[in-house]
């Protein structure tokens, strides 16, 4: 049988140029092409210029023709020489592939085939492929239910143990599911037609949200997996309150949420601490009804999209954040939860409550130490959505004040992690939200040492949005007339407060600002699946 192995035995034997490789490609014998298949896909490892050349050559087309081979070897090899030529940052490889209608023939191979390798393949091109952002919605167009029907449902334990139905299967944290999740978690960044897509698929958020429960579970949540549907979660719930059908139903007064007006907040309950339990073991602010949500009126079981914003949801998410080990899971987390609390409608004012109730806001006060700038910034926002429920404010501002202001720099001199400029300013923001129309609150920044790094920022910081932030903040304090006494006697006086930028608006922005909702989707670089050498495909993620 004549393959390139057997040719290779002639002492005339030369390796053959890329040319004859691809011409080998549609030579009529089986073996031939497989062979040729499986040289290229060892020629474009690593190799840019060799993938260039291949797209010159019009090879891609002819690759993408042999995915509907009837023979394993056949189709197997080709798909691993486009999982090569569909990796790397050169998107016109992407789009040849996407033009040669190669994302409907790799969904037709991933229908018709049981054999594991050719699914972790095509998985893995298609991760690749909706990597590029123009071709994130025609992946959805072509793929999302047979994705979700092929693999994330069957791997996600959703349809039970075959031995007890009644029983939830274990997920399954193999390659093919890894690399489906992750093409879902690229694709649902897109913006708000595609998020909406996946959130209206049928079953998608069924089988995730369960996988993900039962990860928590088995205290196996430390994977690639599991950050990779972890971040779905964080991106479908963004602008959640605004884009679900019939959001507007439960819109609510965004007065309902704040602190009374005018700075001198309603004195505390001296029974409420932290966890939001008092001392006779009751807890505060929730409800079976919680604006406008009728708790006890909800239709049983919820399904699809709904799930998303359920307050059952916070203690999934409040698990991964005192469990995982993994900055990207902790960051997307602390971003389901900061969307979540995001907006003024009945279920976010619940979702604010209920992390009150489950004793969350001290496990996000603890990730403010983390070393990890992003987490720090994700959680800095959380804090600051679920601080327009003026019960968890005055827990904030209470038990929080002092490790947020630990986060700040002193002008120019950084903390020691050395934080961005973008997570400062997320940690400026969230002191603006808790000290706006909250004296004690003012008080707790006073005595944590926070004016004198605001000074420090506003008069030295290179950054005009540090600068601006800061300067709110001060401003903000010396408004409030009863701790004017307290500054003197610390040795502030009125010019430490006033702006130090003379592009401030005429008009300063008033305490609302900071009931401004936040509702950032913290979307991730678009994540590829690495390159296979030879025929064996490698599937570990950079860190791109």
């Amino acid at each position: 049988m004549v393959s390139l192995d057997t040719i290779r035995k002639d002492p005339r034997w030369r390796d053959p140029n890329l040319r004859e490789v691809i011409s080998m490609l549609s030579h009529p014998m089986d073996p031939v092409k497989s062979n040729a298949a499986a040289y290229l896909q060892h020629l474009c490892y690593e190799n840019d210029t060799v993938k260039q050349d291949v797209r010159q050559l019009r090879g891609i087309p002819v690759l993408v023709g042999l995915l509907d081979h009837p023979k394993a070897e056949v189709h197997r090899k080709a798909c691993g020489a486009l999982r090569n030529i569909s990796f790397g940052r050169d998107n016109f490889n992407k789009v040849a592939i996407k033009n040669s209608d190669g994302i409907p023939a790799l969904l037709r191979l991933l229908r018709r085939t049981d054999d594991v390798e050719v699914r972790e393949l095509v998985t893995g091109t298609l991760w690749n492929l909706s990597s590029h952002e123009p071709l994130k919605m025609i992946v959805i167009n072509h793929g999302l239910q047979t994705l979700t029907d092929e693999i994330i449902i069957p791997h996600s334990g959703l349809r039970g143990d075959p031995n007890d139905p009644a029983r939830p299967g274990a997920p399954e944290w193999n390659t093919v599911f890894k690399n489906t999740s992750g093409c879902l978690r690229n694709v649902s960044s897109d913006g708000a037609d595609a998020r909406q897509r996946l959130r209206e698929c049928d079953a998608l958020v069924d089988a995730l949200l369960p996988a993900l429960y039962s990860a928590v579970a088995k205290r196996d949540i430390n994977n690639k997996s599991v950050e990779n549907c972890v971040c779905i979660l964080r991106n479908l719930s963004y602008h959640v309150h605004k884009e679900v059908p019939g959001a507007e139903k439960f819109h609510i007064q965004a007065a309902n949420h704040s602190a009374k007006p005018g700075g001198h907040h309603k004195k505390k309950d001296e029974s409420e601490r932290f966890g939001g339990i008092t001392s006779k073991g009751k807890r505060h602010g929730v409800g079976e009804k919680s604006g406008g949500v009728d708790l006890s009126r909800r239709s049983l079981p919820m399904k699809g999209l709904e799930l998303l914003y359920q307050p059952e949801v916070v203690r999934l998410y409040l698990s991964l954040l005192k469990l995982s080990q993994n900055h990207n899971t902790l960051e997307a987390a602390a971003g389901a939860l900061q969307n979540l609390s995001a907006g003024h409608w009945a279920w976010s004012n619940y979702i604010r409550a209920t992390v009150r109730k489950e004793k969350g806001l001290p496990v996000l006060v603890e990730l403010l130490h983390s070393d990890a700038d992003k987490v720090v910034r994700a959680i800095a926002i959380a804090l600051r959505n679920l601080a327009i429920d003026h019960k968890n404010k005055d827990l904030i501002g209470s038990y929080a004040m002092r490790d947020l202001v630990s986060n700040l720099p002193c002008g120019q001199q950084r903390p020691a992690k050395n934080l961005e400029g973008d997570t400062v300013v997320a940690v400026l923001n969230t002191i603006l939200e808790i000290v706006s129309e909250n004296l004690e609150n003012a008080r707790f920044l006073i005595q944590g040492q926070g004016v004198q790094k605001l000074v420090s920022i506003n008069r030295t910081s290179q950054s005009v949005r540090e600068t601006k932030a800061a300067s709110h903040i001060l401003q903000m304090v010396w408004a409030y007339k009863d701790l004017r006494h307290m500054l003197c006697k610390a040795g502030w006086n009125k010019t430490h407060f006033k702006p130090a930028v003379s592009s401030l608006p005429k008009k300063q922005r008033n305490a609302k600002q900071g009931n401004d909702d936040i509702t950032l989707p913290l979307m991730e670089k678009n994540q590829v699946v690495l390159e296979a050498h030879s025929v064996k495909p490698f599937t570990h993620i950079p860190n791109l």
